[in-house]
């Protein structure tokens, strides 16, 4: 039975003493929530001081992003390691901002996803199409591309620490969100495909969270979709009241 996990992605937001009090804040309002899994994923200068906010608590940590080799002279990098020590259990890769600011590509991208996965990290894979690729007719196109290239070379054992995130890049950031059923339609797209990658069993177990956008005014709707997870959070989940009505939503 797959159990919810709804994470909030901090993106290059608060100093030390805001991540602080922003992860306090969480967790004295969501102590009491037990049957779905919380992520916070602040930027990498939080990640040990929010540890030692949540280490006891039912909030688990995650990064932003990783590097792909352990050790070495990769100036700016961190490596899987580091965020396992500084306790870390996820870690976001091939989010959107770093595919279309950065220029990460899916052979990087599935660098990384090896190196987390071989490491004890648990991985949020994200895909997503461009809004002229939407247009074009391409979604599910590219879709398919991003997780066969992403998820090439881990094996089925593996697939238990992978997680999916549905990011359409159109609705990040922009306040538009994919209606429901649209959601649903690629959702269902992407765990048929696992289920042809791997099995029905893999592909039925596997956690498909919806990213875009993703506030408390639409969370009900999304969530209540049969291929829809949980939730990779943006902005919102920067706001402790807002974030907190996200991850207590009712299940329809």
């Amino acid at each position: 039975m797959r159990r919810y996990l709804i994470a909030g992605n901090w993106k290059m937001n608060k100093t030390i003493g805001e991540a602080i009090e922003l992860a306090q804040k969480l967790v004295d309002a969501l102590k009491d929530v037990n049957d779905r899994d919380i992520l916070i994923c602040p930027p990498f200068t939080a990640l040990h001081s929010v540890y030692q906010v949540i280490k006891d608590t039912n909030i688990k940590l995650g990064a932003q992003d990783v590097f792909y080799e352990n050790s070495g002279a990769f100036t700016g990098e961190i490596s899987p390691i580091m965020l396992k020590d500084v306790g870390c259990e996820y870690v976001i890769i091939g989010h959107s901002e770093r595919r279309h600011i950065i220029g990460e590509t899916d052979e990087l991208i599935n660098k990384k996803v090896k190196a987390a996965i071989n490491n004890g990290l648990k991985v949020i894979l994200c895909v997503g199409e461009l809004l002229e690729e939407r247009e074009a007719g391409k979604t599910l196109e590219v879709v398919k591309t991003q997780v066969e290239k992403g998820l090439e070379g881990v094996s089925s054992e593996e697939m238990k620490n992978v997680v999916i995130a549905y990011e359409p890049v159109w609705a990040i950031g922009t306040g538009k969100t994919a209606k429901p059923e649209d959601a649903q339609e690629v959702h269902a797209y992407i765990r048929e495909l696992l289920s042809k990658l791997y099995s029905k069993e893999i592909a039925d177990e596997t956690i498909i969270q919806y990213g875009g956008s993703v506030k408390a005014s639409n969370i009900d709707g999304l969530m209540a979709m049969p291929d829809i997870d949980g939730a990779l959070v943006g902005g919102a989940s920067l706001v402790a009241e807002e974030f907190t009505r996200i991850v207590k939503f009712v299940k329809q």
